[in-house]
């Protein structure tokens, strides 16, 4: 298939180029590099399935439609965003109009040629998890940022085409998502983050008390569900969650990461306000719609992010 992938220069982004290219697609990447990485396709530059790199940006409505216009792409994975919390609280114009502007001119260009939506929502969306089941798709929402607003709104619209105009598009919430090509520093996950504190010799920071939860979900598993939720047309019209179904404190991360609890200490938080206490995914519906479930451990997830983070020289 003719297929484009927004944001696929992004640490999530790169792991389903890798997957679209393995499965033999043709594959246009678009991305404005304000998140990702040109580095980060390094290795697929040579093949024979990516038909072209554009940095630019989904805002950009004639660049939109020359694309679509000249390769009537049969699925649209969405992932380009703005991604960080703390920059939609303090510049939330920039993330509305990347996260839900840019994403109603993608489903613009889709309307006209019929082609398939996958957008990558959050479970940033989510209010505080209370069921020991875990979140649903049906659990309450809440938006606690911007970031999370943006992403409600957007969620909306592409749910809106669905029923508008039969437009076969999916909303995904991937639960905190870590792995290799993550970024490390201030704007990578809290996973990455910690290991390289760890192989570095720093203190690992926790913001507040530590006891907020999360549920962590390896790259590679992540990637496999953005892309089968492209293939099924049983998920139209559907959100569908994705995690590992097992959350675990900050505190206890940092201890499983570094071991020294000496090495652990809590700072203020800088967002308190959109903190989410406890994160907890139920996936059961991507495991009835999908067949889809995690394959990789959290022991086996850091294990692997660790190796890449020592051996790519990030210390």
């Amino acid at each position: 298939m003719n297929i484009l992938l927004t944001g696929g220069a992004g640490f999530i982004g790169r792991w389903v180029a890798k997957r679209l290219l393995e499965d033999g697609h043709h594959i246009w990447i678009l991305d404005d590099l304000s998140n990702g990485r040109e580095v980060n396709l390094a290795e697929f530059r040579e093949h024979s399935g990516l038909k072209q790199f554009i940095q630019g940006t989904i805002l950009d409505e004639q660049l939109l439609s020359n694309l679509f216009d000249e390769h009537r792409f049969e699925i649209c994975y969405h992932l380009g965003a703005s991604i960080n919390v703390q920059d939609s609280i303090d510049d939330p114009r920039t993330t509305f109009n990347n996260d839900t502007v840019g994403t109603f001119n993608i489903l613009e260009q889709c309307r006209k040629y019929h082609t398939k939506v996958v957008f990558m929502s959050t479970c940033m969306v989510y209010d505080r998890c209370t069921d020991v089941e875990g979140i649903t798709e049906q659990h309450p929402i809440k938006p606690a940022s911007p970031y999370a607003g943006a992403k409600i709104g957007a969620e909306n619209m592409v749910l809106s085409y669905y029923y508008a105009y039969r437009l076969p598009t999916v909303v995904i919430r991937p639960f905190n998502t870590y792995g290799p090509f993550q970024k490390t520093g201030g704007e990578g996950g809290v996973l990455a983050i910690f290991i390289k504190n760890k192989l570095s010799g720093k203190d690992l920071a926790i913001y507040g008390d530590g006891t907020q939860t999360r549920d962590l979900l390896y790259v590679e598993d992540c990637a496999r569900f953005v892309v089968e939720s492209g293939y099924s047309d049983r998920v139209d019209g559907h959100i569908v969650n994705a995690g590992l179904g097992r959350d675990i404190t900050m505190n206890d991360l940092a201890k499983l990461i570094v071991g020294d609890e000496s090495r652990i200490k809590h700072v203020e938080h800088i967002h308190p306000q959109s903190e989410i206490a406890k994160l907890l995914c139920n996936y059961k519906k991507a495991k009835q719609l999908l067949n889809w479930e995690p394959q990789i451990s959290l022991e086996e997830g850091i294990r692997r992010t660790e190796a890449w983070i020592q051996d790519s020289n990030l210390i």
